[in-house]
């Protein structure tokens, strides 16, 4: 007798990790945090210009974004790195109004070599200063018309794999460069990323220590699979405002790589939203408590914010009250906040809730975070049977874009 079936029971934990470790050999970002570094450190050393200009939109821009917006208030940093990302004609104005091009390194950024928004805006800074092999290095595929350009004018190149797709490109030349550039430790951030790697891809079945982080990403990425009709919005409340770009980041993540069409031609998707604790807690908090039980939400603290800022000691006639505040540290606050929020959702015992400690202000904390979300990315995508690697979707609106720009 002979069988066939397309039937797409739900798969067990082992079998799930077993794909992963499998697509490890043909998906490149898993291995990013085990690459040499010289080339960028080497070419950091080189950059005599002040101002470093990223041009690039999506995942050339916002993972590195990220990382830079956590870690900028807590470094001396080496120089000013600026984002280029929008074809908002007032934003690309006001931004360059603030930088002397005259001391500025330009990195174009475009897997493709053939992003709309990225050439435009390359364009627009051709026209306003001579971009040359002195103050412009791109990164790219290979073989992308971007790279056939840098080489006619002797510019410096570094690649983009043809097997990491833009949204988990942060760990490669595209976020590690201009990291470098500006003086951040990125070895310290592929350590961060590399212990989270090794916490998951150990050999977990028979490794008791490194079982709970696998058995935590595996079973939260279960859980918002099979719940997924029930709480399809996915709220990520981060507290702190230096986490405010990792909450970009996490949404085109998040959006790009989930909402697909299964093996069964059937629409998936979950719904990702970023929010400012200290901020968003006093209007989407109220959503969340009193509104429909569509969501889950994971709360994201910083244990230390290495900032010993206080509330002086201060007494406001009338409102007496408060002094309770005085001498306290913001750091202090913001916690107790998080800590409010956690225990009002728990309180609820309806509104799945999970929260993220990371250690501190550093790059490996932000690093381990973020490659521990490309890991569950992955592994939700494996519960849904979809690809999260690509994006018709995406593709489909750039197809209509040039071919009505091309008939004006």
């Amino acid at each position: 007798m002979k069988y066939e079936h397309n039937f797409n029971p739900t798969i067990s934990d082992k079998n799930v990790y077993h794909k992963i470790v499998d697509e490890k050999e043909k998906i490149g970002y898993y291995n990013l945090p085990f690459q040499d570094t010289t080339a960028f450190k080497e070419y950091a050393t080189t950059v005599s210009q002040q101002n470093v200009v990223v041009i690039g939109i999506g995942g050339s821009s916002l993972g590195t974004y990220a990382i830079y917006k956590f870690l900028k208030h807590s470094r001396e940093l080496e120089k000013k790195l600026f984002f280029l990302e929008t074809t908002d004609p007032i934003d690309i104005q006001s931004k360059l109004e603030n930088i002397d091009l005259s001391d500025t390194l330009f990195i174009v950024i475009s897997k493709s070599g053939t992003t709309v928004e990225t050439i435009a805006i390359f364009k627009y800074i051709n026209s306003l200063v001579k971009c040359d092999a002195s103050n412009t290095v791109v990164v790219t595929e290979y073989d992308s018309k971007l790279n056939a350009y840098a080489q006619i004018h002797k510019m410096k190149r570094f690649e983009i794999p043809k097997n990491v797709g833009g949204r988990f490109s942060v760990f490669s030349a595209v976020g590690l460069l201009p990291l470098a550039i500006v003086g951040i430790d990125i070895d310290e951030l592929l350590r961060g990323a590399r212990e989270t790697h090794d916490d998951f891809f150990a050999d977990t079945w028979t490794d008791a220590k490194k079982l709970a982080t696998n058995q935590r990403l595996l079973k939260k990425a279960r859980f918002l699979v099979e719940y997924k009709n029930s709480f399809n919005i996915n709220v990520v409340f981060s507290y702190s405002s230096r986490l405010e770009g990792f909450n970009k980041w996490y949404i085109q993540l998040w959006g790009e790589s989930l909402g697909k069409i299964d093996i069964n031609h059937s629409h998936q998707g979950l719904t990702p939203v970023g929010i400012i604790g200290p901020i968003d807690q006093h209007s989407f908090l109220q959503l969340i408590i009193q509104g429909r039980r569509d969501k889950t939400l994971t709360v994201i603290k910083v244990e230390n914010f290495d900032n010993d800022l206080q509330i002086p000691a201060v007494t406001l006639e009338g409102i007496e009250e408060l002094d309770y505040l005085n001498g306290l540290e913001f750091s202090s606050l913001i916690n107790s906040q998080a800590d409010a929020t956690i225990e009002a959702i728990e309180n609820l015992n309806d509104i799945p809730c999970d929260v993220m400690t990371i250690d501190g202000v550093c790059e490996s904390a932000i690093a381990a975070l973020m490659y521990e979300y490309e890991l569950l990315t992955s592994l939700c995508a494996k519960f849904m049977y979809i690809d999260a690697y690509d994006q018709p979707g995406v593709e489909s609106g750039k197809i209509i874009l040039k071919k009505k720009l091309a008939k004006t």
